[in-house]
């Protein structure tokens, strides 16, 4: 019973597109203040995270259905542009994994430019195994200071400042764009050395 509660709980706080607990200090706390042993408890936890994080991805992407074509353009622009090629896809999937910045945004980000959610939530799955098997087992050497921990993560500044500047990041993302500003970026890169389809002038 307590592991169903665990990940009702973790998945309710994946959900949250923004300004939720960090699921590593409800890991700690279930650890600290219930019998429930360290690895299930990891576990069940990185599933239950991913698994909120993915339906909060796949709502994104249901918003993104009530966008305009132009704005839906744009997007599948900036998605060309950032995951294009087997680099880039390597580097996306070792942002949702190790990356350090707020999920939640990265998620929502997921859904609006129509990434593949599946490999981005594997690779989210992996990267927190390892982080909360870490917070976890540090947990009973820092029971006695439990509270500042976990008041100092639900409130950091810098936590919520950073939340803040992703969700402007959100904004731009849908606002911005990508197609003009990509096909500018083409035309300024023209192996030929001219803009675009305009020729050199020659010196007179």
């Amino acid at each position: 019973m307590g592991y169903l509660v665990l990940a009702g709980v973790v998945f309710g706080v994946n959900l949250l597109p923004a300004f939720g607990p960090p699921t590593w200090a409800v890991l700690v706390f279930f650890r600290l203040q219930s019998d429930l042993a360290a690895i299930p408890l990891v576990l069940v936890g990185a599933a239950a995270a991913a698994g909120g994080r993915l339906a909060l991805a796949y709502g994104s992407r249901r918003y993104r259905n009530r966008l305009s074509p132009k704005r839906i353009a744009n997007l599948e622009a900036a998605r060309d542009a950032i995951a294009g090629g087997p680099k880039r896809a390597a580097a996306g999937l070792a942002l949702f994994a190790l990356s350090p910045l707020p999920s939640a945004q990265l998620f929502v980000a997921a859904g609006l430019v129509d990434a593949p959610l599946l490999p981005l939530t594997a690779a989210f799955f992996a990267g927190r195994i390892v982080s909360y098997t870490i917070y976890v087992t540090a947990a009973s050497a820092a029971k006695e200071s439990l509270g500042t921990i976990l008041k100092g993560a639900f409130t950091s500044p810098l936590g919520i400042a950073l939340q803040v500047l992703m969700l402007g990041g959100l904004v731009a993302l849908v606002r911005i764009d990508w197609t003009r500003i990509l096909t500018r970026r083409s035309g300024d890169s023209d192996p030929k050395g001219g803009r675009g389809n305009t020729p050199p002038r020659l010196p007179s």
